[in-house]
């Protein structure tokens, strides 16, 4: 039986853990070998080796996508092990303080910054050289419902998703000529452990917390699948005729 990203070669930031991890474990069941860039070497390799006892193939590198010697020599490696890279997927972000813009330091402003918007930048350019040369490839990038409305909290956060949403455009008028698709995800709130972590500090606890987060989307919360599966959609052929697009993963969220 064929899978959707039979014999793709895929590199997907920050995952190690959460939707990351997800995503990467739908990639390698549809047939992708999956390059996992992580900056915490323990999460990264423990994705990986999960994956590979499951028969899967799969290669964990330390990342800091903030950096850009790190990303540029982990895109080499990449080409050095398996010749090509077809599809990117720029996951790894950070929230950052949760404070009113007037609370804020510049530290902690630019910090989110460098994650969320260097770190697509980065990852970016370093595949898209391999990909222009290809005359193919596709990459996902990971916006938010934060980048699409705002919300009473993070600033910096949902400054770096709007940042990430028009970089997705742009990047996909820039590289149509090429072949290359460039897309974004905006997922809403969805049950990783990152998330599960922040509701247990909620007044009340984790089912107050989870039943407040609930009436937010009309359907329901996501599981990291649920997104990882709108990100393999985007990352296959499938998806041939689509670029500069945002999908919304959000349980109806955004459409209220």
């Amino acid at each position: 039986m064929m899978g959707r990203l039979d014999n793709k070669i895929a590199i997907i930031t920050g995952g190690g853990t959460g939707i990351g991890e997800a995503t990467c474990r739908r990639f390698v069941e549809e047939g992708a070998r999956v390059a996992i860039f992580e900056i915490s070497a323990e999460n990264g390799q423990s994705t990986a080796n999960a994956l590979r006892q499951d028969g899967f193939e799969a290669e964990a590198f330390q990342v800091d996508v903030r950096d850009e010697q790190s990303v540029a020599a982990a895109v080499q490696q990449v080409i050095d092990r398996w010749g090509r890279i077809d599809i990117l997927v720029n996951n790894a972000a950070i929230p950052g303080a949760n404070k009113f813009t007037h609370e804020l330091s510049l530290e902690e402003f630019e910090a989110v910054f460098a994650v969320n918007v260097r770190g697509v930048f980065l990852s970016s350019k370093h595949v898209l050289r391999h990909m222009v040369e290809a005359k193919s490839g596709a990459i996902v990038n990971f916006s938010s419902i934060y980048g699409l409305i705002g919300n009473d909290d993070l600033p910096p956060y949902h400054a770096t998703k709007g940042a990430v949403l028009l970089m997705t455009k742009t990047d996909a008028m820039c590289y149509a000529r090429y072949g290359i698709r460039v897309n974004c995800v905006h997922p809403g709130s969805t049950k990783t452990p990152l998330f599960m972590k922040a509701g247990e500090t909620y007044p009340g606890g984790l089912e107050h917390y989870l039943d407040m987060m609930k009436s937010k989307h009309p359907l329901t919360l996501g599981e990291p699948v649920d997104v990882a599966n709108c990100v393999l959609f985007l990352a296959s052929d499938e998806a041939r005729f689509v670029t500069g697009a945002s999908l919304a993963c959000d349980g109806g969220y955004t459409a209220q």
